[in-house]
């Protein structure tokens, strides 16, 4: 049984992550840690707890920080709606936060249980880098973690054009997790982009004719429009659910290479990026496990299995 915490910033593709999760026979979410990023944390909060409210789940969500730990970084509204789950207008739900802060539950539940619960970072990594301060222990303290970020070839998704998201919206953050994580497993943004799904595939998740279904096609139209229309590709990319069939289902992973990776603090045109060390040159220690290729019939069922 996979027991996780999810630390993520719904987000529409954090949905898709959330229900895969919720709906695995091998998994456990024991809390879902939530920080700002594609949108505000004014929203991020709110919709952890409307996507529980879809899947029927009671799950402890924590909330955790508002702003990157240094400078201002951008959000993904453009892409996710100015609310984070497509503008679908979706009801506020009834549930409540734990009083507890995020990074503070990340240390607790740890070290509660040392070694038994693995941590799924989707979102910014800053609730982590606040928990690894507060504790630098605590890389041990996980069974392991899977983050969804990285642009391993520079090709980014950001006004930092070598830069993804998720890293380059609090690159210290990162670099604080990359340099005291002995080893993490990163799915990238160029890996999300080999395994998109065609139109084809998401109409076969439309027409599932469930309530998650039907909750999954309101908060994606707005960004199945952006890809179209922006990226000039007709699909759909699920960066956060490939990421979390990963950490669900390691043996989805076909092609993967342990290598030595670091974060890029400066530099007009590199700040965020996620610099790989392919040939190993640099004298580090390898340090992240990069997923290159996974099985995509699988990943098709896992998030079919997350809309039922």
């Amino acid at each position: 049984m996979h027991r996780l915490i999810i630390d993520t910033d719904p987000g529409v593709d954090d949905a898709h992550a959330i229900l895969m999760a919720l709906a695995h026979p091998d998994a456990s979410v024991e809390a879902i840690t939530v920080v700002g990023g594609n949108v505000g944390l004014e929203h991020t909060g709110p919709n952890a707890l409307k996507i529980l409210d879809v899947a029927g789940a009671d799950v402890p969500v924590y909330r955790g920080a508002a702003s990157s730990l240094v400078l201002p970084g951008e959000n993904a509204a453009s892409v996710h709606g100015a609310d984070g789950l497509g503008d679908a207008g979706l009801p506020a739900s009834q549930r409540t936060f734990e009083a507890e802060h995020a990074a503070n539950a990340l240390v607790r539940l740890a070290n509660a249980e040392p070694g038994e619960l693995s941590l799924i970072a989707i979102g910014p990594l800053t609730n982590l880098a606040l928990a690894v301060r507060l504790d630098p222990d605590l890389p041990s303290k996980f069974k392991k973690l899977v983050v969804m970020g990285g642009a391993i070839h520079s090709r980014g998704n950001t006004s930092t054009a070598s830069a993804e998201f998720n890293i380059f919206a609090d690159p210290e953050a990162a670099h604080v997790v990359f340099s005291t994580w002995p080893r993490l497993t990163l799915v990238s943004w160029e890996t999300t982009l080999a395994h998109g799904f065609s139109l084809d595939v998401v109409q076969r998740f439309f027409d599932l004719g469930t309530p998650k279904a039907e909750f999954f096609r309101k908060t994606n139209e707005k960004l199945i429009a952006y890809v179209t229309e922006v990226l000039g590709r007709g699909m759909l990319f699920a960066p956060d659910g490939l990421a979390m069939a990963v950490a669900l289902e390691p043996a989805i992973v076909r092609h993967a290479e342990l290598k030595p990776v670091s974060i890029e603090l400066h530099g007009r045109h590199t700040r965020g990026q996620t610099v790989v060390d392919w040939l190993s040159r640099g004298g580090a220690p390898a340090n992240v496990e990069i997923v290159l290729e996974v099985d995509t019939q699988r990943f098709i069922e896992l998030m079919e299995l997350g809309l039922r």
